[in-house]
């Protein structure tokens, strides 16, 4: 305690006459801001480890592990109303090792006992309370537990209680069922081994879309009828598609989703930004947390779209993201930070789900007045009743010039009013108690988020994109790896932790599309080295596949081969496109072995299931495809760059390698990396653009209308039946 920050504030309702902290346990010493969060409950909490392990078997006691995340909703309630409470914490403590997990720093942990409950009950979430015997083996779990009992749901003391009595009274029955459970664990998460090199096939593809289209909200967009979360309908995916098939459908659906969602209350329509996912089946109402990983997600997803369709809108939402994120998730020394969270302290003093985000005609009033409140609740929806608690959501349903004419505006007078008015309203919204930042610094969470702001300044040609993500960069390959390997997350003063597959793949898949954007080679250079030591230590090299965890890491219940992507993609997704990509710019044949290796190790999974892996996807079309190199050589002076980088930063162009170097220095050092740049030169004193595939080029060109056409050549989809016989 006495270690700690001036203005350090316990988080805790226990304290003593001189305001003090009642209760602190090991988690003190933890750098995991959620870890921290349960520093001064009365619980003995100890944090992942195997002393944990080693005083349950000691004690001869079962393990609670209790895992979740520093924004997460339902765990702050169960911290409140289970684990800070005297009596519960008496009963863990007489009777239990507890123990604390933060899913985001031990994604290893999380996923082994999140798939034994869903093997117990066929679903789960957070907070994930699980059971184990001393060896680590689950045998009960569930997620959030009321304090008291309720109608058909135990109360967590009465949880405790059977638990007790049931590894009190009959531990041999447990402890096999424990044994059971774990090996269905192994057997899901192990992965399947690859025995024979099986290419990927067209009709995963085609079978992933029939899916979606079975599966999609013909009136509000994405998947389902209720809880909607964006990365449920892969926008990435359908664009793709949409470029080969030119089935118009599929670019509808896209475009009804990207709209709704971008009207809707899970876009925060003041400070820019997604929110994680909407209750309800028309985006309106959402979980109020801000996720770093959604955001660089979706930032991308509207870049592309905006390349398919040169929609404004989907341009204005990426900036706006973008905006939120370098103004509120961006660390002083150039990474990024995880998550804002959902609840923040509203007037009484009470903590409240989306209170900062929310508003009352009477809040408009105060600040705007009477009229320009009217108009500008006209336009985001905000009624008296409102849609949460009495307080609006904003969102942008009614269309302008419905608003304007009831309102007796032009459409254009009502949007200058509204932008006007903006700032104003953000002004205030900030002079709110804030929520909960997250300011740990994860690895491959920043990759994703170095990928979205390096592809936005390549293809919007703003150059401050590229600075944001030029720093953030440097800041993960100079503060992440003191030793040279990568660490898994940053506190602000230290690197810390395994870095898993995940952090690997995301920053690689970040570097390579820096690279892209700079033309810079410690970006490549950097990229290659991280691939290095995840064909190193990762690699299932019989079986194909990257595990997520390297060679040596502690021991844990089985080692993990991710299989399914969810909110975030899976690890081997994105290294099956990152090796697709690192082919074609070196030519290097083991990147396209590798990569070989991680199709043939999932081709079952592809051929049952496709749609659980819509990011392995991707890599599956840039596959099937013919990928295009395509370099810009500019004189000395640049003459005639910015003229014929124009068609390349609009086109929809996803499988392709891109090199943008300068005559001299430049060239030669890119060329050294990427083979197929020597002997490229500016014509006549011009930008010169080449385009191949297959080592095969066109014509070299200075000019931006040919190279738009050599741009947007695309090979079809072959059919069924040319894919039968080919």
């Amino acid at each position: 305690m006495a270690a700690k920050p001036p203005g350090y504030e316990p988080r805790t309702q226990h304290r003593t006459e001189a305001g003090a902290p009642r209760y602190t346990n090991r988690l003190l010493l933890e750098a995991s801001p959620y870890l921290g969060q349960h520093a001064h409950n009365p619980v003995d909490w100890r944090p992942w480890g195997p002393k944990a392990f080693e005083a349950a078997r000691r004690l001869d006691r079962p393990v609670l592990v209790s895992i979740g995340y520093s924004t997460c909703h339902w765990c702050h309630v169960m911290e409140e109303l289970c684990f800070d409470v005297p009596a519960i914490a008496e009963i863990l403590n007489r009777h239990f090792i507890t123990v604390k997990v933060d899913r985001e720093v031990r994604p290893d942990v999380d996923a082994i006992y999140m798939a034994a409950l869903h093997a117990m009950q066929g679903s789960g979430g957070w907070p994930l309370n699980v059971w184990l015997t001393p060896e680590g083996e689950p045998f009960f779990g569930g997620t959030y537990f009321p304090p008291e009992d309720a109608p058909g749901r135990p109360g967590f003391a009465t949880v405790l209680e059977t638990i007790r009595k049931q590894w009190s009274e009959e531990q041999d029955q447990v402890v096999a069922r424990a044994a059971e459970l774990t090996r269905a664990v192994r057997r899901q998460l192990g992965g399947n081994a690859a025995t024979i090199s099986r290419p990927p096939e067209v009709e995963f593809l085609r079978a992933a879309m029939a899916h979606y289209e079975r599966a999609a909200d013909r009136e509000w967009g994405g998947l389902g009828r209720r809880t909607k979360f964006p990365a449920t309908l892969p926008i990435r995916l359908l664009l793709r598609y949409h470029r080969r098939t030119g089935d118009p459908d599929v670019l509808a659906l896209v475009r009804l989703t990207l709209d709704k969602m971008a009207k809707g209350g899970i876009r925060d329509h003041l400070g820019g930004g997604f929110h994680r996912y909407s209750v309800d089946r028309r985006w309106q109402v959402p979980h109020f947390e801000k996720m770093l990983y959604d955001n660089a997600l979706l930032s991308i997803a509207y870049l592309e779209a905006w390349q398919q369709t040169g929609s404004p809108v989907y341009e204005r939402v990426v900036r706006d993201t973008l905006g939120f994120v370098e103004r509120e998730l961006t660390a002083p020394e150039g990474g990024f930070f995880s998550a804002l969270d959902a609840d923040s302290v509203n007037d009484e003093g009470d903590l409240e789900e989306g209170f900062f985000y929310t508003w009352t005609p009477a809040e408009l009033a105060a600040v705007l007045g009477p009229v320009t409140a009217r108009h500008v609740g006209a336009w985001f929806g905000v009624t008296e009743g409102g849609q949460v608690d009495g307080r609006n959501v904003l969102h942008t349903w009614v269309k302008p010039r419905d608003a304007a004419r009831r309102l007796g505006l032009s459409r254009a007078g009502l949007r200058a009013v509204v932008e006007a008015a903006r700032p104003r309203l953000l002004r205030v919204r900030e002079e709110r108690a804030r929520p909960l930042r997250d300011e740990k610094q994860l690895a491959g969470w920043n990759g994703l988020m170095i990928s979205a702001f390096a592809r936005t300044g390549l293809h919007l040609g703003d150059p401050k994109y590229l600075v944001v993500a030029t720093r953030a960069a440097s800041f993960v390959l100079d503060e992440m790896r003191p030793d040279g390997r990568l660490r898994r997350v940053h506190d602000g003063t230290r690197a810390a932790g395994t870095a898993f597959l995940e952090d690997h793949a995301f920053l690689i898949a970040g570097l390579l599309d820096l690279f892209e954007a700079t033309g810079e080679t410690r970006w490549l250079r950097a990229a290659i080295g991280l691939q290095q030591r995840l064909d190193q230590s990762y690699a299932d090299a019989a079986g194909g596949g990257y595990f997520t965890t390297p060679d040596d890491h502690e021991s844990l219940l089985v080692r993990e081969k991710p299989a399914r992507d969810g909110a975030v993609p899976s690890g081997n997704s994105v290294a099956a496109s990152n090796l697709l990509r690192l082919h074609e710019l070196t030519l290097a044949p083991e990147y396209l072995e590798r990569a070989g290796l991680v199709f043939s190790a999932f081709h079952e999974t592809l051929a049952r299931q496709p749609a659980a892996l819509p990011e392995l996807l991707l890599a599956v079309d840039f596959q099937l495809d013919s990928p295009k190199s395509v370099a810009i050589v500019a004189p000395e002076g640049a003459r005639g760059l910015a003229e014929l980088l124009a068609p390349l930063r609009s086109a929809f162009l996803p499988n392709r390698a891109l090199a943008i170097a300068h005559e001299g220095p430049d060239l030669a050092a890119q060329a050294s990396l990427v083979p197929w740049l020597r002997f490229k030169v500016a014509e006549e004193g011009l930008a010169t653009a080449y385009v191949c595939e297959n080592q095969v080029c066109d014509a070299p060109t200075s000019d931006p209308g040919v190279l738009a056409q050599q741009l947007t050549e695309v090979l079809p989809l072959p059919s069924p039946s040319e894919a039968a016989e080919n």
